[in-house]
């Protein structure tokens, strides 16, 4: 596949990237990064056409696979096949990017602890403990 960079899942790696696929399974490959990646995208079609939105589902088991995207400039979604995909550019912001599971956990627990605390010192202005 000829890229920027080959495709991976760190989506922080992602963005400006511009994958052009050799092969069909290097397609299918790329759209699977693609659909995982929580911003917008720009296909280039083999028309010429470019459709850029986000890509909310694909099936590569589909006959043809396609995969299904909500345009950004469209009312509503559009199915594209497979083999239309000429060109992916990851060309959005991942809205997601940098905010991990331990991330997430960690606030959690900081915010339990908190409310525990605040919880504790109620009780002790009350003379309960």
């Amino acid at each position: 596949m000829t890229a920027d960079k080959s495709p991976s899942s760190d989506a922080q790696n992602l963005e400006g990237r511009v994958f052009r696929p050799a092969t069909d399974a290097e397609r299918g490959q790329a759209i699977e990064v693609a659909f995982d990646y929580r911003g917008d995208v720009t296909l280039e079609l083999v028309s010429g056409e470019t459709v850029a939105g986000y890509i909310f589902n694909r099936n590569s088991a589909a006959s043809p696979p396609a995969l299904q995207i909500f345009p950004r400039d469209q009312p509503g979604s559009r199915v594209i096949p497979y083999a239309d995909v000429r060109a992916i550019a990851f060309t959005g912001e991942d809205t997601a990017s940098g905010k991990s599971w331990e991330t997430w956990v960690q606030k959690k627990e900081s915010e339990r602890k908190a409310e525990a605390e605040q919880i504790k010192a109620e009780a002790q202005a009350r003379g309960h403990l």
